[in-house]
């Protein structure tokens, strides 16, 4: 477990929030672990019939910590975060997202396995994985096109682009931009808890399609992004990144 995911009760809603808000809620290999460990549990209680994520005031997630991706690139077993991406995928409860702040990397691409996203006006998106020599994860590369069109994605994953909150509901990366995210989609996540939960869990997956199909992109994704980390294209981009830091 990590003492940067907390998880809550009520309501058949389980809370599962980031709080390490001293490094923006990057994500490390500790968190990683936990998160799917609490996707796991909440798949396997039935009293459990909805899943909110939250960050902290200001951060949903600066994305992976940078020092494990260096980890990574000297050779490092990236298990942790294919575990966590494989229980987003094979989670069948409603998964509802609160964005505050800051969602940058996995921040941003895990908001495509949710089913329902709020966003604050002041949050932002980026997923510079181009800029670092790496290429997409969590299958964005694959449902992103999907969700926001290809020229959306294309900037979202290629370009490096920051999308605003306003540019994000245009390109249905987010469903809704609210000052109160936190509390609207917690009220979306109770409203979903109430529902009849085989139903609930029927239309969610005739809508999502073939889990495989997912599944798939993830561990293709992961092989090119491990062999990219070793690469020279990606040291120097961290080695910049770092002297700049």
């Amino acid at each position: 477990m990590s003492k940067h995911v907390e998880t809550a009760f009520a309501d058949g809603v389980m809370t599962l929030r980031l709080v390490r808000p001293e490094k923006r809620n990057a994500i490390d290999r500790a968190m990683y672990a936990a998160m799917a460990d609490a996707l796991r549990r909440a798949g396997d209680d039935a009293d459990i019939r909805a899943v909110l994520i939250a960050g902290v005031p200001g951060a949903f997630s600066a994305g992976n910590d940078l020092m494990d991706f260096v980890a990574f690139g000297k050779g490092g077993p990236m298990d942790e975060v294919q575990d966590f991406l494989l229980a987003l995928v094979a989670c069948e409860k409603p998964l509802v997202a609160a964005v505050d702040g800051l969602a940058v990397g996995i921040g941003t691409t895990l908001l495509l396995h949710c089913d329902l996203v709020y966003a604050t006006p002041r949050s932002t998106f980026r997923t510079p994985f181009v800029d670092l020599g790496l290429v997409p994860e969590a299958a964005s590369s694959l449902l992103a096109p999907r969700q926001m069109g290809t020229q959306n994605a294309f900037a979202l994953l290629a370009m490096g682009e920051t999308f605003d909150s306003g540019a994000a509901l245009a390109a249905r990366l987010v469903y809704a931009v609210t000052a109160e995210a936190e509390a609207e989609a917690r009220s979306a996540a109770q409203r979903l808890a109430a529902k009849p939960p085989e139903a609930l869990r029927l239309t969610r997956a005739l809508m999502r399609g073939e889990r495989s199909e997912i599944e798939t992109r993830i561990r293709g994704e992961i092989d090119h992004f491990t062999d990219r980390l070793r690469s020279t294209e990606a040291r120097s981009a961290f080695a910049a990144f770092f002297q700049r830091g």
